[in-house]
């Protein structure tokens, strides 16, 4: 079994030291989230986590969900339930929610950290509540007053959960195919008919009732995504003054057999005739829908960052103990038979490796939520629409990097393991096989990359990465004369000079010929994603060397830093060639020469 401990000194080293976190509460007006009750709920996060939830991970996997096809229940593994009840009781659901509403209204930036614990802890058990928060959020901003009343305080208290119903059978990122309509009754009502797939957390017995928000079209819906609505589906009946009733006509017909989150309930979802609601306006769907998505999309980047961290625990933990050969350089522990593998120079490597993603991606997600912060708190509008800016900028960034540097991780997890890496008996396997998924929903790593270059860059004229590099460079200013950064400072200067000039060039391109912005995404996206860490890697150097942190903590950061800036950020070198490279090389072969059809 995968042991976890967790990273609470650098979580407070990002908090409390790089960004500043008490200082920034207390300007936007949350000075009694001090740094003394952060680190409380830090701790008590991280002791839920260790004792009550790292302790099903295995057995969730592998018992699994068990679905019963003659009622359409779902019944999650032993302990799953015991643990959500006392997540419920020690008010984590609405950590970061209204108090209007029964939450406790933390900072997202606190939320994020415990989010991380908990999903290092139990990625499968996360998916439980996860999904509730996204649901509040289009409620919150979307909903009448007597659906604010009526849904808000179970979903935030954690009475109830709730569900983002988006895919179809033949429909994933492409909503305007969707099928599943609302028509109206007489009392004001829907009834909504249809199928969704993948839909996490659908069905289960944690809770007694499932709010389901579900994208259906109107019979005078327009074509396309101009056409789509969102609609509240409780699992049980609910009037407008809160009186819960019959079962509604939603069942799960079955649940997904996955590769990995074995735990999590992945759910086809039959309504027929389900009684809902309509939430905001006509048509106008896709904003609430979006709302949900981008919550859910940071999450998601945050579980694939948990898993790398508790994967690459167990590796550095199994290098150290691991008995094998001797150094290259002669024997370092002659005392014993062999020496621990961590000697060697390319499990040093791999570990590094995972190090600096880990510890760089932790920088770069908490500070998005950071920003998040400052979107939905400042008093100040203009520094409230730039925050919200760079949040949007960060989103994709966040998501396919963390979870695609989560494939990495664990999979350099597994290699300094060796064969025992590859069976169920260490638990690296099964990190391995969850990681999978975070690349994948809330949007593949391909959709992340359009939103990038397209929406996010293309069509706002840079204004995110506009605002990113502006920070940069003020930084660097501010830093020029600091011997400790000055070999820093001089190679992220021009990689961030020829991130701004490549972006320009690409998205010229990319007038000229739409292929080209689809041929660049992805290589845009993961030079973003490097360049990015680098900046935070300097910051990183920066905060602990002003820090009173012992001289290890300091040197450690230095050299992790120096590693990054040595061997991974030239990975810039090969994204920048492909995109350089242009969309005829991918766009010229025909059809018919990818092979014979099957």
């Amino acid at each position: 079994m995968s042991s976890y401990k967790a990273p609470l000194d650098d979580l407070r080293f990002v908090i409390h030291d790089v960004l500043q976190a008490e200082s920034l509460f207390t300007r936007l007006g949350n000075a009694e989230v001090n740094r003394e009750l952060m680190d409380a709920v830090l701790d008590e996060a991280a002791r839920f986590s260790e004792t009550v939830l790292a302790p099903l991970n295995q057995i969730g996997d592998q018992v699994g969900c068990k679905f019963d096809p003659a009622t359409g229940d779902v019944t999650p593994p032993p302990g799953f339930k015991q643990a959500f009840q006392q997540f419920v009781e020690g008010g984590w659901t609405g950590l970061t929610n209204d108090p209007e509403h029964g939450g406790q209204g933390m900072p997202a930036l606190i939320g994020s950290a415990v989010t991380e614990l908990v999903d290092s802890g139990n990625l499968a058990w996360g998916n439980f509540p996860m999904l509730s928060h996204g649901a509040v959020k289009a409620l919150e901003t979307y909903g009448e007053d007597w659906q604010k009343e009526v849904f808000l305080k179970p979903l935030v208290t954690g009475q109830w959960t709730g569900t983002m119903c988006l895919t179809e059978p033949h429909c994933g990122t492409d909503l305007g195919l969707l099928k599943t309509r609302a028509e109206p009754q007489a009392d004001g009502k829907y009834a909504i008919t249809g199928t969704k797939i993948f839909i996490t957390a659908g069905e289960h017995d944690l809770v007694p009732n499932i709010i389901h928000l579900v994208l259906a079209k109107l019979p005078d819906a327009p074509p396309g995504a101009k056409g789509i609505s969102l609609f509240v589906v409780p699992k049980f009946e609910v009037d407008r003054d809160g009186t819960v009733g019959e079962r509604n006509a939603v069942r799960c017909g079955a649940i997904e057999h996955k590769m990995g989150i074995h735990a999590s309930a992945t759910c086809v979802m039959n309504f027929d005739g389900a009684e809902g609601y309509l939430v905001g306006q006509p048509h106008k769907g896709l904003q609430a829908m979006f709302v949900m998505m981008n919550t859910a999309r940071l999450a998601v980047g945050i579980q694939g960052h948990a898993l790398s961290e508790r994967a690459y625990q167990n590796a550095l933990r199994y290098a150290r103990e691991r008995l094998q050969s001797r150094s290259l350089s002669g024997a370092k522990f002659p005392d014993k038979p062999a020496d621990p593998i961590i000697v060697q120079p390319d499990v040093r490597r791999m570990l590094l490796v995972q190090k600096a993603l880990i510890e760089g991606g932790r920088m770069l997600s908490l500070s998005a939520y950071a920003q998040l912060d400052i979107a939905n708190r400042s008093q100040d509008a203009a520094e409230r629409e730039r925050a919200d800016t760079l949040v949007g900028f960060l989103t994709p960034i966040c998501k396919a990097c963390l979870t695609e540097w989560s494939i990495e991780n664990t999979y350099n997890a597994i290699q300094c393991f060796g064969g025992h890496g590859y069976i169920a008996e260490h638990g690296i396997e099964q990190l391995a096989r969850d990681a999978r998924i975070t690349t994948l929903y809330e949007g593949t790593t391909g959709i992340q990359s359009l939103d990038l270059i397209g929406r996010k860059t293309a069509a706002t004229q840079g204004a995110g990465i506009k605002l990113f590099l502006a920070d940069m460079e003020a930084f660097a200013k501010e830093h020029a004369n600091d011997p400790a950064l000055a070999e820093f400072l001089g190679p992220l200067r021009a990689k961030c000079e020829e991130w701004g000039q490549l972006t320009i060039a690409t998205v010229m391109r990319g007038m000229a010929n739409p292929e080209e912005l689809g041929a660049a995404s992805t290589d845009y996206l993961f030079y973003s994603g490097y360049v990015a860490l680098a900046c935070w890697w300097v910051r990183a150097v920066a905060a602990a060397n002003a820090s009173d942190r012992p001289q290890v903590f300091k040197d450690a950061k230095r050299d992790t830093a120096r590693f990054y800036f040595a061997r991974i950020l030239p990975r810039t070198l090969a994204h920048k060639a492909a995109i350089e490279s242009g969309a005829d090389s991918l766009m010229a072969l025909p059809e018919a020469g990818f092979g014979p059809q099957g």
